[in-house]
């Protein structure tokens, strides 16, 4: 990853004149905005459809094409692997991040024009020292696919070959697409693990059932192509109801009784199919709390380390996120707290495997720790002439999580944040680009507008 060095824009100055009467009549609009309205609209549609929140994967569709073409809308899912093959050939998001929707699209594409552009892009990027970046189980996904294609890459193949020898761990259930049928491998629903490649691999055809029930309403919603992971509704649940809440919107909430139902021994799961884990659990905890209905803490102790908490047994990376979120489930924890702030790059910000930006994971663990004045300096270094912040580039959601840190701190902020509502206000209806981590980069749209829902809340209470 890049270092965000790099990116730093010099601070912004001191705001007067024109400029400074521009952005007060922002903040005035602002405050007469009812966010309550939208916010509780976007709380229902996870209710009313829990299916099409999650934006489509160029992997997942690879594999859907490459591996069940008895599936609907197999013609579509090609025509959307050519549409966003990028002008040098790869798929996907910048430098390391291409590297697995591009093996995927390649291999689907076969003797297609674009799968020879994709695997001469491919040879290109793997001639590059190259670190594949931390997305679900890339480690296996990356010399599966390689293999298939004839490639060497940097990635080890021997944990591949090995698992090939035994019954898969449930937690790589949801990758079942690159290792084939499974009898070890059960459905929730006609659903494995919330995935509709490993689903389709695990049918083997289009046999009527639970299962091709689910993957041809999933591949219809974006109309053929389809996201990596769905159903999520614990995630998307938990995850607004954390941003909006704890921002101060208030919001009646109706999950309460879904949230509760999706807790067993272990915990809870994002979506059916999937084991419990740690991030969703603490998570889903926190929005319960925030809902005056608080549940024991006990599930989320299973996942404890030393001075951290594990996602899953035998995790290859821990996540800071995600012991964030644990941290404000159990409240004070001089442990874990002094873990997260070790685990604090000496720039000022944090990273994360569930996130591309730093601006994720950086909210994540200030809003635990309650602040932390590295992490403003930071960002207030790292703001865009335009208003907003982001890895790459500005973006509507790395700058709703900038507004988030620089709302922890006493410095006088109120300038930058109403910078950030602006470019915020100013977004409409673009598309958010995709920055989470599953088996590629995706957006879990309606969470990343949650987000910036509250971002605009906290700035409207913001002091001059």
């Amino acid at each position: 990853m890049n270092h965000p060095a790099v990116w730093c824009s010099e601070r912004a100055k001191p705001l007067r004149g024109q400029r400074s009467r521009v952005l007060l009549s922002v903040i005035a609009r602002l405050r007469n905005c009812n966010l309550r309205g939208p916010a509780m609209r976007l709380l229902a549609q996870v209710t009313d459809d829990p299916l099409s929140g999650l934006s489509p994967s160029v992997y997942e569709t690879g594999r859907l094409v490459a591996l069940a073409p008895w599936l609907k809308g197999h013609d579509a899912r090609i025509r959307y692997l050519l549409d966003t093959q990028r002008p040098d050939g790869t798929w996907g998001g910048p430098a390391e991040y291409a590297l697995v929707p591009t093996l995927s699209a390649v291999d689907a594409l076969g003797r297609h024009p674009a799968a020879r552009r994709g695997l001469e892009a491919l040879r290109k990027l793997l001639s590059l020292p190259l670190t594949p970046p931390d997305t679900v189980a890339v480690e296996l996904i990356v010399p599966a696919l390689a293999e298939r294609l004839g490639l060497h890459t940097p990635v080890d193949p021997r944990p591949l070959h090995a698992l090939r020898q035994r019954p898969l761990p449930e937690k790589l259930w949801h990758t079942l697409e690159i290792f084939g049928p499974r009898p070890e491998v059960t459905t929730v629903n006609g659903i494995v693990a919330a995935s509709p490649a490993a689903t389709a691999v695990q049918l083997q055809g289009p046999r009527p059932g639970e299962s091709l029930d689910y993957l041809e309403t999933v591949q219809h919603r974006h109309g053929g192509p389809v996201p990596a992971g769905v159903p999520v509704p614990l995630f998307e649940r938990s995850w607004i109801i954390v941003a909006l809440k704890s921002a101060g919107l208030d919001v009646p909430d109706p999950m309460v009784g879904q949230i509760e139902a999706a807790f067993g021994q272990d915990g809870a799961a994002a979506g059916p199919g999937l084991p419990a884990d740690a991030d969703d659990t603490a998570t889903a905890l926190h929005a319960l709390a925030l809902c005056d209905s608080p549940v024991s803490t006990a599930a989320l102790h299973r996942y404890r380390e030393a001075r951290h908490f594990s996602c899953f047994p035998d995790e290859r990376t821990p996540s800071t996120s995600t012991n964030a979120h644990a941290l404000q489930a159990i409240g004070h924890d001089r442990q874990l707290e002094e873990w997260l702030r070790d685990m604090q790059d000496p720039g000022g910000y944090w990273l994360d495997k569930w996130h591309a930006s730093p601006y994720y994971a950086t909210a994540c663990v200030t809003n635990a720790l309650q602040g932390n004045e590295k992490a403003v300096n930071w960002v207030l270094d790292t703001q865009n002439d335009d208003g907003s912040w982001g890895r790459w580039e500005g973006t509507y959601e790395e700058t709703a999580y900038a507004i988030r840190i620089l709302s922890h701190t006493r410095q006088d902020v109120s300038e930058a944040m109403i910078r950030g509502a602006k470019f915020l206000n100013d977004w409409g209806d673009q598309k958010h680009p995709p920055l989470w981590h599953d088996k590629d980069l995706y957006t879990p749209t309606r969470i990343v507008r949650a987000e910036g829902m509250a971002a605009l809340h906290l700035t409207c209470a913001v002091r001059r």
